[in-house]
């Protein structure tokens, strides 16, 4: 049967070890880390590019928007 190790357990056994043994842990991991990230590609973004298209705004709708939110400006009990 397998046995698996949480992360738990190894930061637990990370603590325990001299401060030589540490650096070579981190020595040791640090290369498999560099290996693991190049494999990953990165995530693709959707272009928001065209993103209002389909949505019919009017210069009156963005005015209305405007004196909406600026209706109470500058308000008394700021």
């Amino acid at each position: 049967m397998e046995n698996i190790i949480t992360l738990t357990e190894v930061k637990n056994l990370a603590r325990q070890l001299p401060l030589q043994d540490k650096v070579r842990l981190i020595e040791w991991i640090a290369p498999q880390i560099e290996r693991d990230l190049r494999k990953v590609q990165p995530v693709s973004r959707k272009s928001l590019r065209g993103l209002w298209r389909d949505l019919d705004l009017t210069e009156a709708d963005i005015n209305e928007a405007r004196r909406e939110m600026w209706s109470n400006f500058p308000r008394e009990d700021i």
